[in-house]
C-alpha cells in the first residue's frame, strides 16, 4: 500500500484540502440536530416564540450553504487527485512493463497486462476519489454521532454504540468473504479479454474455418464462469443493506422504548433531545450505509491493487547494467555450449549450440517448425537470456553490455510484421530518430519499398492500426526498412520475407548483402533464399545438425536435402 503514496505526492494539497472541506461539511451536519433540538426546547416548548425559531432556521440554512460549497470543493479536489493518481500509476506501470524481458511478458500474458493497466488501475483510481470524498466523512459522522449521544444520555448512547459495533462487524465479515471472489473476477476478466483479443486478431481465421460457433461457445463459457462468480459476490453483498437496516432500526426501537420508559419515570429527556438522538441514529445509519456500499468498491480496489503490485514486484530476468564496448575486430557472434528452455518448460528448446560468425558474414538458418530457429536469433540481442553457456557479440558476453547499447548493434525484423498507427515516417523513426529523409529513402530502397511508398503518398502516408492499409508483403518490406535505417552492425531477418514473391525476395537479399560491414542472420523456410549465404545452419529439435554452404549441405545433410527437394517439387 505504501508504494502507491508516491503517486499522490504531487496532489497532497488537493488530498488534504479536499478531506478538510469534507470534514467541515460533516461537522456542520452534526450540528444540525443540536440546533433543531434547541429550536424545539427553547423556541417552541420554552416559549421564546417565532423569532427564535426563524433565527434557528436561518442558522441551519446558512450551515447548509456552507456545507454545499465545501462538498463541491471536495468533489473537485478528489477528481483532480484521483485522476492524477490513475495517470501516474498507469505511466509507472507501463514504464515497468517495458523493462520486463520476453520471459516475464510470456508468463503474465498480453491480455492480463492490458486488463491490469486499464481496468485494475481504474478501480484503484475510483477508490482514491471515494477515500477523499466519503471515507473521511462517513466514519467521522458515525463516531461523533455516537459520542454526542453518549453526552446527551450515556444509557441511550450505549445502545447507539452497540448498534454501530454490530454493523461494523457485519461489514468486516462481508468484506473478508468478498475479497477472494473479486480477485477471481478480475482473472475472469483477463480470460474474457484474451478470448476477445484472439478472435479480433484472428477474425479471418475464425471465419475461414467456420469456427464462429465454437469461438462463441468458448466466449460464453468464460462469460458464464464470470457470471457465476459475480452471482456469488452478489449473494454475499446482498446481505449488507438488510442486516445494516435491521440492526439500526432495532436500535431506534430500543431508543424509543428506553426514552419512553425514562419519560414515564420522570427522569426522561426533553423532546428536542429525543429527536436529536433519533436524528443522530439516522445519520449513523446513512454513514454506515455509505460504508457498506463502499465495501464492494474497496474490495475490488484491493484485489486490483494486489494484481497491479504483482506486476511491479516482477523484476526483469535481464540486467542491462554492464559497461562493455564492442570490439569490431572480434567475431560478430559466438555461441558456446548454449542451452535454453522457456519459462515453465522442462524441455530444452535449444541444446548444445556452438558456432562462430565473422563480421560481415551472411548466415542462413533453416529447419522444421519448432526446431528453435527464432529462439536462437532472439538470444543474440538478448530478448531472452541463455540458460547455460555463453552468447558473445563482438568479443563480449551479451550480459556485459549496457542493454541499450547492445540493442543498438542490432536491427531486428520479427516474424510478425508489426507496424504502429501513424505515418510511414513515424514508423521508420523507430529505427533511427536522428535519420534524415534521405536516410529513410535509402532504407526504403534497400527494402524495395520506395516505389509503393511514394505512390501511396510518401513518408507522410498514414499507417492505420497494425498497418492494415498495406498488404502483407508491403508491411514486411517496411519493417525491413525500419531495421535498416538504424544502420545496424548485425541484421536479423526472422522469416521476414515469407510474404514476398521470389523476385522481390531475391532483390531485397541482394540489397542487404551490398550493405558494407553488416552481419546478417536470415531465418527462412525457403531454401532458395539461403543459397547465397556464407554458412547455413540446419536445425532440428533445438540442435544444429548441419552447417556449411548450400553446395556442401545438399547431399550430405539428409534434412536439408529433403527440404530442398520438397520445395523444388512444389515449385514444379
Amino acid at each position: 500500500m505504501k508504494r502507491y503514496f508516491q503517486y499522490l505526492r504531487k496532489y497532497k494539497l488537493q488530498c488534504w484540502l479536499g478531506a478538510f472541506s469534507k470534514w467541515i461539511e460533516a461537522a456542520l451536519e452534526l450540528l444540525v440536530p443540536l440546533v433543531m433540538a434547541d429550536i424545539i426546547d427553547t423556541g417552541v416548548t420554552g416559549g421564546r416564540g417565532i423569532p427564535y425559531v426563524l433565527w434557528g432556521g436561518a442558522l441551519m440554512l446558512g450551515m447548509g450553504v456552507v456545507g454545499y460549497v465545501c462538498a463541491l470543493f471536495c468533489q473537485r479536489s478528489a477528481s483532480i487527485a484521483s485522476q492524477g493518481f490513475g495517470t501516474n500509476v498507469r505511466n509507472a506501470l507501463f514504464r515497468h512493463i517495458n523493462t520486463l524481458s520476453y520471459r516475464e511478458l510470456d508468463k503474465i500474458g498480453a491480455a492480463s497486462l492490458v486488463t491490469r493497466t486499464v481496468n485494475d488501475v481504474t478501480q484503484m483510481q475510483s477508490a482514491v476519489a471515494m477515500i477523499i470524498r466519503l471515507v473521511v466523512r462517513a466514519p467521522f459522522i458515525a463516531v461523533c454521532s455516537v459520542v454526542i449521544c453518549l453526552v446527551i444520555d450515556w444509557q441511550i448512547g450505549l445502545i447507539v454504540f452497540a448498534a454501530a459495533v454490530i454493523v461494523s462487524l457485519v461489514l468486516w465479515v462481508i468484506m473478508k468473504k468478498s475479497v477472494p471472489l473479486f480477485t477471481r473476477n478480475q482473472r475472469g476478466l483477463d480470460r474474457l479479454a484474451q478470448i476477445t483479443n484472439e478472435n479480433l486478431e484472428g477474425a479471418r481465421v475464425v471465419r475461414a474455418f467456420q469456427s464462429r460457433d465454437k469461438e462463441r461457445a468458448r466466449f460464453d463459457g468464460a462469460a458464464d464462469a464470470m457470471l457465476d462468480n459475480s452471482l456469488r459476490i452478489g449473494k454475499i453483498s446482498a446481505w449488507l443493506n438488510p442486516l445494516t437496516y435491521a440492526v439500526i432500526n432495532f436500535g431506534v426501537a430500543l431508543i424509543l422504548l428506553w426514552s419512553g420508559y425514562k419519560v414515564d419515570a420522570g427522569t426522561g429527556l426533553t423532546t428536542g433531545e429525543i429527536i436529536a438522538i433519533i436524528n443522530y441514529m439516522m445519520q449513523i445509519l446513512n454513514a454506515l450505509i455509505v460504508i457498506s456500499n463502499l465495501v464492494s468498491l474497496f474490495t475490488k480496489a484491493h484485489a486490483s491493487m494486489n494484481r497491479v503490485s504483482e506486476i511491479f514486484d516482477l523484476q526483469s530476468s535481464i540486467d542491462g547494467g554492464g559497461s562493455a564496448q564492442p570490439d569490431f575486430s572480434a567475431p560478430a557472434v559466438e555461441m558456446r555450449g548454449v542451452n535454453f528452455s522457456y519459462a515453465g518448460e522442462d524441455r530444452r528448446t535449444l541444446r548444445d549450440i556452438d558456432f562462430s560468425v565473422p563480421r560481415g558474414a551472411v548466415v542462413g538458418i533453416i529447419g522444421g517448425t519448432g526446431s528453435g530457429k527464432s529462439t536462437l536469433v532472439n538470444l543474440l540481442p538478448r530478448l531472452y537470456d541463455a540458460g547455460e553457456g555463453s552468447v558473445r557479440v563482438f568479443g563480449h558476453d551479451v550480459r556485459e553490455y549496457p542493454l541499450r547499447e547492445l540493442r543498438e548493434i542490432f536491427g531486428v525484423v520479427p516474424q510478425n510484421a508489426s507496424l504502429f498507427s501513424g505515418t510511414v515516417r513515424s514508423n521508420l523513426f523507430w529505427g533511427n530518430d536522428r535519420a534524415t529523409d534521405e536516410d529513410y529513402a535509402a532504407a526504403l530502397k534497400v527494402a524495395c519499398a520506395y516505389d509503393f511508398v511514394m505512390e501511396k503518398g510518401g513518408l507522410d502516408q498514414p499507417v492505420t492500426e497494425s498497418g492494415k492499409n498495406f498488404s502483407g508483403g508491403q508491411r514486411q518490406r517496411l519493417t525491413i526498412a525500419r531495421a535498416v535505417v538504424g544502420k545496424p552492425k548485425i541484421l536479423i531477418l526472422d522469416d521476414s520475407c515469407s510474404a514476398l514473391d521470389f523476385a522481390t525476395d531475391a532483390a531485397v537479399r541482394a540489397n542487404i548483402a551490398a550493405l558494407e560491414g553488416v552481419t546478417t542472420f536470415i531465418v527462412s523456410q525457403r531454401a532458395s533464399s539461403l543459397h547465397g549465404a556464407d554458412v547455413i545452419f540446419v536445425m532440428e529439435d533445438g540442435k544444429i545438425i548441419g552447417r556449411g554452404r548450400h553446395e556442401e549441405l545438399y547431399g550430405t545433410c539428409p534434412l536439408y536435402t529433403e527440404i530442398c527437394d520438397s520445395q523444388a517439387r512444389a515449385v514444379v
